[in-house]
Order: structure tokens, then sequence, then C-alpha cells
């Protein structure tokens, strides 16, 4: 596979709740991403998630919540026979130190396109903020952007013209 679809994960994937998603009782994959993750991998695309999770610099959650939820995330996805490729997080906050890694910022989509060999245009990000978009397209990477807790599975059957 030469493709991945590269996917934010707070309103993409989960319901943002307006701030931090802290812990994994609070984390709750929205209706159709499980659906939309199986149509990816229907696809030939591998799934790689990104995504900033500045509250862990900011001391509102560990890290180890930041895993627990990937975990879980993770052990849901195989239920419906669909394997997440990689999960690249940024545990940075711009008010705490700079990192290349945080989007804008374009290191996470890099580490994949590089670990994976993955041709950049035969790729799509789908986050829901203007910074996902922007951090994809730095590298080559379309990106589509989502209202936040939008539809992945609709953004999804679009990009699959299906």
């Amino acid at each position: 596979m030469t493709k991945a679809v590269f996917l934010d994960r707070d309103g993409v994937i989960n319901h943002d709740p307006g701030d931090y998603t802290k812990t994994l009782e609070e984390f709750t994959i929205l209706p159709d991403v499980l659906e939309a993750f199986q149509m990816i991998k229907e696809n030939n695309y591998r799934i790689i998630l990104v995504t900033n999770q500045g509250g862990v610099a900011k001391g509102l959650y560990p890290l180890e919540n930041v895993y627990k939820i990937h975990n879980y995330l993770r052990a849901e996805a195989l239920k419906v026979g669909v394997e997440i490729d990689e999960i690249y997080f940024a545990p940075y906050h711009d008010d705490y130190g700079r990192s290349l890694s945080r989007k804008p910022g374009s290191l996470m989509v890099e580490r994949g396109l590089a670990k994976f060999q993955l041709n950049p245009a035969e790729c799509v990000l789908v986050g829901d903020k203007a910074r996902d978009v922007e951090c994809a397209e730095k590298v080559g990477v379309p990106g589509i952007q989502i209202d936040v807790n939008g539809s992945l599975l609709e953004a999804m059957k679009k990009y699959f013209n299906k």
C-alpha cells in the first residue's frame, strides 16, 4: 500500500467537547467512524492518526491517558476488522515550548510518509481545523476539512466517489 488517509483525532474520530478529551471516559467515538475506517481499508489505504495533544504539556492530563485512549481506539477498530496502521501525537503546546510535530507543523505527516514509503499525492488528510489541512499540504498531501464532530464517513464517500 502506497496510500494513506491521515486523520486528526478530536472532532474527526471522537466527539470534541470543545476543550480537551482528558480521559478514556470522555472519549466517545463518533457514530460513523468505524464504518469509515472499513471503507478506507476496503480502498487499500492505510490509516494514520496525527493528533495534537497539547493538554499533556499544559498538565491537564497525563501521557498515560493518551495511550489508554489510543489503545481503546485500536481495540474498537479491530472489532470491525480494521487495523490502525500508526498513531502519531504531539504532546506539546506553543505556550510551553515549540515543536515541529505540533500541527500546523508537518513532522507527524512526514513521519508517516517516510515510515510507509507513501506517495503524498495518493494520500489525503481529514481534519476539522485549518491547521490540520495546512500541515498536510506543506508536504504535498491534499487536505479535507470537515465540521467539528462532522461525518468522516461522508467525507470518505465523497473522496472515494461512492
